[in-house]
């Protein structure tokens, strides 16, 4: 066994408005410069629609993600090392910037410099890329809010998946048109294709959190990651010839923030958290034959972080004290393991991924009570969940590689949180058979209730800072009769530590960014502040 520690997150799709806070809030804090026009390191996806880039699920075309060989082992779908060597100064299997988009600006000064007329000036789009006037067919964000249209909703590659089984489960009739959101980041994977697929090394997953990260010095531009992820959110920075991708706001994480799109997101739909998992036992996992059969090889990956015998490991392994409380504390551990109404993106890919969905529950509840009957009355919600108006078969293609039973557990519990709890908030004894016949006791219904409802931000949020509480108590380390500075009547008595009023032997809550930007100045500036 080899304990190791992810940071991981969770996004409750019931939630999702589409609103694409974070994808703006994301795109100016990481890619807002020359060269990642159009990249997108959060982009929300209407479901069914191509995605982004068009159709990255086609893997028969983009050869992402991982194989099995004859012999059962895995193995790149983009070729081993040899066809990498030969195809190394032209790589074929890419996305050309069509199936992203050409990004685009506005001549504006058409506008501001036009000379008086009878005709009204326009400012004409221009290409970032090249300058030149273009004409704007397709955007990252094209088909939003197009789930289900004609034109659209053919070309998703999961609705041809789910039309080769079950011909009659999507249907693009107006009355039987379905949609959803989807948020997508890098999924910071166990089994990251993209590491496996670069030549030069610049890729690497770090042992102390698993966050997938980019070495800028040593990437070369060969663009094998780019084909080798099959989620496609390895971007190529056309300007400065490298390799950029989702680093999980590492900087933020470190002193113990929310990534920007956890952050700034408006529905509160993601939970950060820490995952243990064994090292050892990854590989095996996603070697599981079936592909059906890889959700629950993963959930076999993960540790029980509240048995004893498993931090016990853990803490043998070196992961932090702090690292092993958080987990147990854990939003994500809870949702994916506990609760188990988490779901992995593609697990047929077989990287592993650490970005789960709670699948959205479809308006079932309105739908019933139109029938005439009590749309929260658990027998009627439980009946209703094979006939939801989002199709089952479509969800697995999505979350668990076609297997619709994992889907049906998931919503079922979803379905009992509701109809339990409206007993509750009614002021009647709630019935304990609701629970019982999802597998759940009361307890864990209301747990899970207030943790997808109600949560709080630091519930949401459980984010261990081993290296700011190190570099804390190294700063406030003591000699055996106490620090130098801080004995009785000493020169550190009541005042700032050596490094600022922040620094010292008080303890103090981590601050904000802001706050920590307005200590800096305060310390470094010359003027008086008191």
């Amino acid at each position: 066994m080899k304990p190791m520690a992810q940071l991981a997150m969770v996004m409750n799709l019931d939630k999702c408005i589409g609103c694409h806070t974070c994808s703006v809030t994301c795109k100016q804090t990481w890619t807002n410069r020359g060269g990642m026009e159009y990249a997108w390191f959060n982009n929300v996806e209407t479901r069914p629609g191509q995605g982004y880039p068009r159709r990255y699920e086609d893997q028969e075309r983009w050869r992402g993600g991982w194989a099995l060989d004859r012999r059962g082992r895995l193995k790149l779908k983009a070729g081993g090392r040899l066809r990498k060597l030969l195809s190394i100064f032209g790589n074929p299997v890419l996305p050309v910037i069509r199936d992203y988009y050409e990004p685009w600006t506005y001549d504006y000064r058409a506008l501001t410099q036009a000379p008086l007329g009878d005709d009204y000036p326009v400012a004409p789009p221009r290409s970032l890329l090249s300058g030149k006037p273009m004409r704007i067919e397709w955007s990252a964000n094209w088909d939003d809010n197009l789930g289900g249209a004609t034109q659209f909703g053919e070309l998703d590659p999961m609705v041809r998946k789910v039309r080769e089984t079950a011909s009659e489960k999507v249907r693009f009739e107006f009355e039987q048109t379905f949609m959803f959101y989807l948020p997508r980041i890098c999924e910071h994977c166990l089994n990251p294709a993209c590491v496996a697929s670069c030549p030069s090394g610049a890729l690497y997953k770090r042992g102390e959190d698993g966050i997938v990260l980019v070495d800028q010095d040593r990437c070369r531009g060969w663009r094998m990651c780019v084909t080798g992820c099959p989620y496609k959110k390895i971007y190529f920075n056309h300007k400065t010839g490298k390799a950029e991708k989702c680093t999980l706001c590492y900087p933020r994480m470190e002193v113990g923030l929310p990534t920007v799109c956890s952050e700034t997101c408006v529905g509160r739909l993601r939970y950060l958290g820490v995952v243990l998992y064994d090292a050892d036992r990854v590989t095996e996992a996603a070697s599981t034959p079936s592909e059906t059969d890889l959700y629950q090889a993963q959930l076999g990956v993960f540790l029980d972080p509240e048995d004893p015998k498993m931090r016990h490991e853990a803490e043998r392994a070196g992961i932090p004290a702090d690292w092993i409380e958080a987990a147990r504390h854990s939003p994500v551990h809870a949702l994916i393991s506990k609760y188990r109404v988490a779901l992995p993106l593609h697990p047929e890919y077989r990287t592993m991924p650490m970005v789960w969905y709670i699948p959205p529950l479809s308006p079932v509840v309105e739908s019933l009570a139109e029938t005439g009957f009590d749309g929260e009355d658990a027998g009627h919600l439980f009946g209703a969940i094979d006939s939801l108006r989002i199709p089952m078969e479509y969800l697995a293609e999505l979350f668990t590689a076609g297997d619709v039973v994992p889907v049906q557990d998931a919503l079922a519990r979803l379905a009992a949180m509701r109809s339990y709890h409206r007993d509750i908030n009614l002021g009647d004894p709630p019935d304990e058979s609701i629970p019982e016949a999802v597998g759940m006791s009361g307890g864990e219904l209301k747990d899970m209730f207030r943790l997808l409802a109600i949560a709080k931000y630091d519930e949401r949020y459980v984010i261990p800072t081993a290296a700011v509480g190190d570099a804390q108590r190294l700063e406030e380390s003591a000699m055996p009769d106490g620090c130098s500075l801080d004995y009785e009547g000493g020169p550190g008595m009541g005042a700032a530590g050596p490094l600022g009023d922040d620094s010292g032997r008080k303890l103090l809550p981590l601050m904000t960014v802001e706050n920590f930007h307005l200590t800096r100045e305060r310390q470094t500036t010359d003027e008086d502040y008191r």
